[in-house]
């Protein structure tokens, strides 16, 4: 009896013994856990299975529904309102076809190199334009620059697109309002009449309507003729800036700061618009994308059928593609070519990474980017043999040339199309599906510049729980803000805008962005990035390291100088912007740009031990820059762990780990020695990893 007493007693004593064994290895798990912060530990369990212990997990990241979705959106977001209004103008100012020489060669040295580039920035790193920076911690103001542009950016771009609804609704009528001259708003200097018969035959026609030849009147009158014909006005012309607009004469008149309510609702309406796109997430705009980006090539179909039809469709086209050898040597031309492929595909404005942050892991960026890019360039070419044919049209109406009436960007897209539409049968009809296009062309862009703002403030703020919240403040915000552009002076601010906000800053954004990847993170890890996600390197390797290391950032500063050197002050038409108005945008300009030397400032700053251990921490990798190791998909693995590196650099600088104080040593080494009984037998105890590390 007393020996099973015993027995009993001793295996009692064996099971509290193991269960105190059990409870030593899950506490210390549970420390190991804790200290790893936000990082993601697999540790064993007794039994052999594995136990994922996850601290602080962020809820799982939206994504595209599928590939079509993904692809759309970037087809939407390139393909816009440029490629309407101002590439075709390009391409007849810079030699015709000829002009598509430089462009395909800058396309190939700027604007697919930045697009794929961005692409897998953002698919690697899966985050947006602000928590992306991961991948060089010290180049973070660039992210935060990219969200300013695309904020300001977004603010005037809606006003367009509020101009378009205003069109549209102005077409449902029987005549449209701008096919003649017969309205209150309509000045002496409206053309009346139909000079096409006085044009062909040398002669001008006056305001009343008479045809005078060169010798029927004096020097002085015939002088005075030229004069008043070049100061006329198209009904289209007056009714884009007298009725719509209500243009002022400038900054200086007083009451140049009244809201317009026409303009106002119509702003009001494309908010509301954007944001039922955008209030679902990424789902919600990828179902939107599949009209946003089609649509405007069933009209262009359309359009262009009945151009072929037109009178004077010939001439037009003729105009458009006539090459012009000689324009091969100026120089502006090629800095045309680059500046339109750059600012055409979208790059340094964070659309393209946050599009790319909602991907698959292991989707084939590289095709996405060769199937966009030519797919962006061929919509522009395509589209001028829709504008210039219907240009044609309309020169040959007036018996003007057709140097005469082309035109770019809102002269186009508000005056030149519209006075052409106005002169066709049922123009109501075509009227109606040119703005309709329009006004897709432009939800699309504006979709991604807003999309870019809302995730840069969730991803920063971890408010995805809140996303409806935001996209409601954005929109908010971004109405209210734009609500002076529906002013009298509201032409101008616009124009300030689009003059500064994402020219210069975009084109520094650029260079900074590929010099911190390309030689401060190290291109080869870049590639390395790459053949993780693809499963092998992309094709034309050589290519991609050419371009991003010399080419396409040699390419953006070219861009760049010449954009100062050809800098001119502010004007629209006639009016010349006051120095305060320049000062503004260069402010304007800069500050997104300075929020790059800031924000490093700042990081510097808050470290401690020398500046280059503070720099040098600062530009490698933090420990959780890439996807979820569950996003990888199966067969790729994190590059080895170094352990001699600690497993969170956390708020201790590399340069204090390295040379620890002595009493921090006589600390570590009493905790390690038995300063804690429950720790005694941990043998994880001292040691220190580095998961993820890039040197």
């Amino acid at each position: 009896m007393k020996r099973s007493t015993l027995a009993d007693a001793l295996s009692r004593v064996k099971d509290q013994t193991e269960d105190y064994g059990t409870m030593k290895e899950v506490k210390s798990t549970t420390k190991l856990v804790s200290d790893a912060r936000d990082i993601r530990i697999t540790v064993n369990k007794t039994d052999g299975e594995e136990v994922m212990a996850d601290s602080g997990a962020p809820v799982e990241r939206a994504a595209w529904d599928n590939k079509i979705e993904f692809l759309l959106s970037c087809l939407s977001f390139a393909v816009g309102l440029g490629n309407i209004w101002r590439f075709p103008y390009l391409c007849y100012r810079n030699g015709g076809g000829v002009f598509l020489i430089p462009y395909v060669t800058m396309l190939l040295i700027t604007g697919l190199p930045l697009f794929f580039f961005e692409l897998c920035l953002g698919q690697f790193g899966q985050a947006g334009p602000l928590t992306v920076w991961k991948v060089c911690p010290l180049f973070k103001g660039v992210g935060l620059s990219m969200v300013m542009v695309a904020f300001f950016i977004g603010l005037y771009y809606n006003v367009i697109i509020a101009w378009a609804l205003f069109y549209l609704f102005s077409s449902f009528t029987a005549s449209l309002p701008w096919a003649s001259c017969d309205h209150w708003w309509n000045t002496e200097a409206c053309r009346r009449f139909d000079s096409k018969n006085c044009t062909l035959h040398s002669g001008l026609m006056a305001m009343n309507g008479t045809c005078y030849f060169r010798e029927d009147v004096s020097l002085a009158e015939w002088q005075h003729l030229n004069t008043t014909f070049l100061q006329s006005k198209l009904p289209a012309d007056e009714y884009f800036h007298n009725f719509m607009l209500d243009i002022s004469e400038g900054f200086h008149e007083d009451d140049g700061h009244h809201l317009q309510w026409h303009l106002s609702l119509c702003l009001i309406l494309a908010w509301i618009i954007v944001f039922l796109g955008l209030f679902r997430g990424v789902s919600g705009m990828g179902k939107a994308v599949y009209f946003t980006a089609l649509f405007p090539y069933c009209v262009l179909l359309i359009l262009f059928a009945r151009a072929v039809t037109l009178d004077g469709y010939y001439d037009g086209i003729v105009f458009y593609v006539t090459p012009k050898w000689e324009k091969l040597l100026e120089i502006k031309v090629w800095a045309d070519a680059a500046m339109q492929i750059f600012f055409s595909l979208g790059p340094c404005w964070g659309g393209l990474i946050t599009l790319a942050s909602y991907n698959k892991f292991n989707n084939n960026c590289l095709r996405d980017a060769l199937t966009i890019a030519v797919a962006n360039c061929t919509t522009s070419f395509l589209s001028g043999f829709v504008i210039f044919g219907i240009v044609g049209f309309m020169a040959h109406e007036m018996g003007v040339p057709v140097e005469a009436v082309a035109a770019q960007g809102a002269g186009l897209a508000f005056v030149a199309y519209p006075e052409a539409v106005a002169r066709l049968p049922i123009s109501p009809l075509w009227a109606i599906l040119f703005f309709v296009m329009l006004l897709t062309l432009g939800l699309g862009s504006q979709f991604t510049i807003v999309q870019t703002v809302i995730t840069a403030v969730v991803d920063v703020f971890e408010l995805r729980d809140h996303y409806v919240k935001v996209c409601i403040g954005m929109s908010v915000i971004g109405c209210s803000l734009g609500l002076t552009m529906c002013t009298k002076h509201g032409m101008y601010i616009l124009q300030l805008l689009d003059d500064y906000s994402g020219t210069y800053s975009a084109l520094m954004i650029g260079a900074f962005e590929l010099t911190a990847v390309g030689w401060v993170y190290g291109i080869d890890n870049f590639l390395e990035d790459i053949k993780m996600m693809l499963g092998h390197y992309p094709m034309f390797k050589w290519y991609w390291k050419a371009t991003w290391c010399f080419l396409t950032p040699l390419s953006v500063v070219l861009i760049l100088v010449f954009t100062f050197v050809d800098y001119s002050p502010s004007s629209y038409g006639h009016y010349a912007y006051p120095v305060w108005a320049d000062v503004l945008g260069w402010t304007i300009s800069f500050s997104c740009i300075s929020a790059i030397p800031i924000t490093a400032i700042i990081l510097i700053s808050t470290k401690s031990g020398p500046i280059s251990a503070r720099i040098s921490a600062l530009c490698r990798p933090a420990p959780n820059w890439g996807p979820p190791d569950s996003q990888r998909g199966g067969g790729h693995e994190l590059p080895p762990i170094d352990s001699r590196t600690p497993l969170a650099l956390a708020e201790d600088e590399e340069y204090e780990m390295e040379t620890e104080s002595a009493s921090r040593l006589a600390a570590r080494n009493w905790t390690a020695g038995g300063g804690d009984d429950d720790d005694d037998d941990d043998e994880e105890d001292g040691l220190q990893m580095k998961i993820g590390s890039r040197k």
